[in-house]
């Protein structure tokens, strides 16, 4: 997945803000709280915290559907 301009602003005013976004893949969704957006070995990727136990994860957009910030 590419991200667009609207949505690469979107993500970094959630992760400034604190703001929880939704990351669907495979079939699944993640309810996450963004921490970074960064390049490893040239495939960017997200790190972020599960809200509620505070688990690390990393999502790579290379592998997402979709990616939207909940309101």
């Amino acid at each position: 997945m590419q991200l667009t301009v609207r949505q690469y602003d979107a993500l970094e005013q959630a992760i400034t803000r604190g703001e929880r976004i939704a990351v669907y893949r495979r079939g699944t969704e993640y309810v996450v709280i963004p921490e970074r957006l960064v390049l490893r070995n040239r495939r960017e990727c997200i790190e972020a915290r599960h809200p509620t136990t505070g688990d690390h994860l990393v999502l790579w957009l290379d592998e997402t559907d979709r990616v939207e910030v909940v309101r």
